[in-house]
């Protein structure tokens, strides 16, 4: 195999052309092969290979700075820096992340998980390497989806001001170029990168300019006529525009014409963008058919590409699927908003029967939010359905837009808590604790499927702002016959015990029935009360707790700072309140990527745990 003469960084440049093709094969069947026993990025990677391939081939990674946008398609990169190894405990608690990781490898420049940063972090080292006189290539890698992100325009803004070089990469997997405008356009960019090309045409800028009156007429006339003429031939004319050299389009699969035109980029003093044309999922049919449903996949079958795990019960993803879709049909008002993921945020249904009333933003959620904002001000009943580790990302139009203004948009918010495998950049365990310092905004979190619906169908006739957070997984389907109205800020008794109370929100409610089970067998009858609200919060029924019960435990899946148990706290502080309470949280940290129960168990979350920790609070008290 010729993979197993990958052991270091560079030992790709030992391999020839042929054996470059057999290599390129070898990755996608280990890829293919690895990622269906333990889950994980597919159709990206498999799109990926030869781009890596070439990449790795025509910088020296001991020196050169690669940052990879997003970084889910950066598994051929650890394979060419011999961590191939490692793919037997990809994103498995200790094991190899899914991500970059800076501490993982040297190779790995800058840790990533959320899309459009590569830009401004490339930039960033660029500048550092001219500040320090050091000479080494920076290359930032984004993808056609993560480049409608406001900061990648907001970076690209600020990198045509650059005198050195660096390199920008395109993986566009999504436009179709003909030949004709790729044949062309590669021309012009072989013209335009050329030594002579640019000497002469600053020669001419500056010999013209010293004409009095008349010279800097004629550099505008020259400059707009010559606009013109490549605005019919060169697709990359909006970075010219901004002051990027563009060079391409290139076939994402022929390393040999990528080794050129990176060649040709190394050479450009200034910012550079190198148009590359990629297929998802490429060499697995399976994936090159469904790309979505193989971006981020669990195990499955190498022969058919079907799960090997079916379904057991509804997601709540799948729960705000048929909601948004029975509500689309009640409230003609009602919009959808997304940033890039209809399908992941359950809304590809509405989608499909609403596509007037459905809107996707791209990889922006804060444009997603202000937009809503608008949607709202103009009568409108808007839903930004949006993973939790992302909504975060918009806090201040959250703010400001929304919530300032009172406006009625609803925040569905999926993945909130811990999401497991993909780590630190996609844990929602954050959202309780920044949407709760916001004025204005009601924050629910229901307990089982039948909540969740209920607590929507609340958001959406509200006439304010409203954030539901619910988690990745099977919905909960304990306490079906407890569906209490939802009432604003009223909290929800479940079960009437003495002692201890488990005031739980959310996810938590569930491992608080099973703490209460585990606490009755020893001889302790608990109360079980279901928050409900995060903001407000039922003050009264907290009071009430601490009249009746020695310890309140709170129970959230989120940070411990600024969650409920910090605000169940000052409130009793603040009320003179000498009950004892135990605050169930997660320390302030960052969560590493693990299954969801080992992280439990790790994070002191799940049942055993946090029932050990009561019965000795209890001891400690006599």
């Amino acid at each position: 195999m010729f993979l197993e003469r990958i052991k270091n960084v560079n030992d790709i440049k030992q391999f020839n052309e042929e054996e470059l093709e057999e290599l390129s094969a070898e990755i996608r069947d280990f890829l293919v092969e690895s990622i269906a026993r333990t889950g994980g990025h597919l159709a990206s990677n498999l799109g990926v290979v030869e781009l890596t391939m070439a990449l790795h081939l025509s910088f020296d990674l001991t020196s050169d700075k690669i940052i990879w946008d997003v970084g889910h398609q950066s598994y051929t990169h650890k394979i060419l820096t011999g961590r191939k190894d490692g793919f037997a405990s990809l994103r498995q608690y200790g094991g190899m992340s899914g991500f970059p990781k800076t501490s993982e490898h040297i190779a790995d420049t800058f840790n990533t998980g959320h899309s459009s940063t590569s830009i401004s972090a490339g930039l960033g080292l660029a500048a550092a390497r001219e500040l320090a006189g050091e000479k080494y290539h920076v290359v930032s890698v984004i993808g056609d989806g993560a480049l409608t992100g406001g900061l990648a325009f907001e970076a690209m803004n600020n990198a045509s001001r650059m005198n050195s070089n660096f390199i920008i990469v395109l993986n566009d997997n999504n436009m179709s170029i003909s030949e004709n405008v790729g044949a062309m356009n590669q021309y012009l960019s072989n013209f335009r990168t050329s030594d002579a090309y640019n000497d002469l045409k600053l020669g001419i800028t500056n010999s013209l300019n010293k004409i009095p009156l008349f010279g800097e007429r004629m550099v505008r006339s020259i400059r707009n006529a010559k606009s013109g003429i490549k605005q019919l031939f060169v697709p990359g004319m909006f970075f010219e525009e901004i002051g990027i050299i563009y060079l391409g389009p290139v076939d994402g699969e022929n390393i040999k014409e990528m080794r050129k035109v990176f060649a040709e980029a190394k050479r450009v003093k200034g910012p550079v963008l190198v148009h590359v044309i990629t297929k998802k999922g490429s060499g697995y049919v399976p994936a090159e058919r469904h790309p979505s449903r193989f971006h981020g996949t669990d195990a499955f079958d190498v022969d058919t590409g079907k799960p090997l795990k079916e379904k057991s019960r509804p997601a709540y993803t799948d729960i705000f699927s048929s909601f948004m879709k029975k509500m689309g049909e009640q409230e003609t008002k009602l919009v959808a908003v997304t940033a890039a993921m209809d399908a992941g945020t359950g809304l590809a249904r509405f989608r499909k029967l609403y596509p007037e009333r459905f809107f996707d933003v791209g990889i922006a959620e804060e444009h997603a939010v202000t937009f809503a904002a608008g949607l709202a001000r103009a009568g409108m009943k808007p839903v930004f359905a949006v993973y939790s580790s992302f909504l975060q990302r918009a806090y201040d139009q959250i703010l400001h837009d929304v919530c300032a203004q009172k406006l009625p948009v609803v925040f569905a918010i999926d993945r909130a808590g811990l999401v497991g495998k993909d780590g630190e950049t996609h844990q929602g365990i954050y959202d309780l604790s920044y949407l709760t310092t916001i004025p204005g905004l009601t924050v629910m979190a229901p307990k089982n499927r039948w909540e969740l619906t209920d607590m929507l169908t609340y958001a959406v006739d509200a006439d304010e702002p409203v954030a539901v957070r619910y988690p990745k997984g099977d919905a909960c389907t304990l306490f079906q016959d407890s569906r209490a109205e939802i009432v604003k800020g009223k909290a929800e008794l479940l079960v009437k015990g003495s002692r201890v109370a488990l005031f739980a929100i959310g996810s938590m409610v569930e491992t608080a029935e099973e703490v209460r089970i585990l606490l009755e067998k020893e001889g302790i009858y608990a109360t079980l009360v279901n928050a409900r609200f995060a903001r407000p919060l039922d003050d009264d029924c907290i009071i009430q707790l601490a009249k009746n019960h020695e310890l309140i435990v709170t129970l959230e899946e989120n940070i411990k700072s600024a969650g409920i148990g910090e605000h169940a706290a000052a409130l009793l502080y603040e009320r003179q309140r000498k009950v004892k309470l135990v605050p169930v949280a997660i320390s302030d940290q960052f969560v590493p990527h693990g299954s969801v129960e080992i992280l439990k168990k790790e994070l002191g979350l799940d049942a055993v745990s946090i029932a050990k920790k009561i019965m000795l609070e209890l001891e400690t008290e006599k």
